[in-house]
């Protein structure tokens, strides 16, 4: 490979030029947020599930990003639904998040457990032909992909019922309560259980639009003594909830009920974080990261693997605490660039859409639908 060409790649992956105007700046830092934390679970597992013995403060920073990620997640999505309705009809906006999240879930998951079964000498995973048929109702047992069904289930019925029945937004939200705790009765087909546990959370995000597209409360939560203030406050609350097991807040009703409030003040907490952070330009990768959080999610798990056997198999380095970041960074870096590469302007374009569109069309599509 020449020396040139090395810049190159990085630019090209890695250029923010055209999102100086085009897209806010918090809403891709939280989304960056978001899909590191992601990673690093995945990656962590995936190192534990090889039978190495993993230092107990990573575990611990995985259970405390646990408590806010996914929320964080279903959260950013709701911000955004209003304004996608007032643009688009109901219709039109359905077939876009078909496109844009059931469709890539279909191909990638086919394509992740179709190579976990071949290479399952090399992997940790166990895997057969009856994974196939988890696409369609377990996806929960399919790793990291159970976030896409999730998220364009709870996206057409919100639809549903804010265009047919017109709900007010404090309606909403009790029907997003109802449908967290009924929730655990359907986690035998993981495909309702999912998106019924985060509706409550994509209903805030909705409500709550207003709130933080505001330039008012933008500026109130990115004042610096605001985010030292709820420093020690979120780790009193965290130190509370690495006191109870995973399955105390999955099954426990008073569990449940805390793990509400929990991971509620956890995405508060990232959001005065991004406030403080969006007026410097100190962490511009993170926005790069946050572009390109659905591809990094969908396609980080092939690179973590391969990254592990890599360092495992060919150069011996068995401590966790390398294996880890060297992990991270390298799903993340590695997704970005094959995405750029391959698959925004590339032959292999249909992993991600139906019809190939021009870059411009692509940059212009995203801004509508953020």
């Amino acid at each position: 490979m020449k020396a040139s060409f090395v810049p190159f790649l990085i630019h090209k992956s890695f250029n923010l030029t055209y999102l100086q105007n085009t897209r806010l700046k918090w809403i891709d830092y939280l989304r960056g947020i978001a899909i590191v934390l992601v990673v690093y679970r995945h990656v962590l597992i995936g190192i534990e599930r090889t039978g190495l013995y993993v230092p107990s403060y990573l575990v611990t920073a995985n259970m405390i990003f646990y408590s806010f990620r996914m929320p964080l997640f279903f959260i950013l999505s709701g911000l955004f639904i209003s304004s996608s309705l007032i643009k688009r009809s109901f219709g039109k906006l359905a077939f876009t998040k078909f496109e844009t999240i059931l469709y890539p879930y279909f191909i990638w998951c086919f394509l992740q457990v179709t190579l976990q079964i071949i290479f399952s000498s090399y992997t940790n995973s166990s895997r057969s032909w009856i994974d196939y048929t988890y696409i369609l109702y377990q996806p929960r047992e399919l790793d990291q992909f159970w976030y896409l069904p999730a998220l364009f289930n709870v996206t057409i019925v919100y639809m549903l019922v804010k265009e047919k029945l017109k709900p007010p937004g404090w309606l909403q939200l009790v029907i997003g309560i109802v449908l967290y705790y009924l929730s655990r009765y359907f986690n035998q087909i993981s495909m309702l259980s999912d998106w019924m546990e985060f509706y409550l959370f994509f209903a805030i995000g909705d409500v709550c639009s207003v709130f933080f597209f505001k330039a008012k409360t933008q500026k109130l939560l990115g004042r610096l003594l605001i985010l030292l203030l709820i420093v020690p406050l979120f780790a009193a609350i965290q130190f509370y909830y690495l006191q109870h097991t995973e399955d105390y807040f999955l099954a426990d009703l008073r569990g449940r009920t805390e793990f509400i409030f929990i991971s509620l003040f956890g995405c508060l907490c990232m959001f005065i974080l991004v406030f403080n952070i969006q007026k410097t330009n100190l962490f511009s990768v993170l926005r790069i990261i946050g572009v390109h959080s659905l591809y990094i999610y969908v396609m980080h798990v092939f690179v973590a693997a391969f990254v592990r056997i890599l360092f495992m198999k060919v150069f011996l380095i068995t401590n966790p605490v390398i294996l880890l970041p060297a992990g991270i960074v390298a799903s993340i870096v590695i997704c970005i660039m094959f995405y750029n590469l391959l698959i925004k302007d590339g032959p292999l374009w249909f992993l991600f859409s139906l019809s190939r569109k021009p870059e411009k069309e692509q940059i212009i599509s995203k801004i509508k639908t953020a």
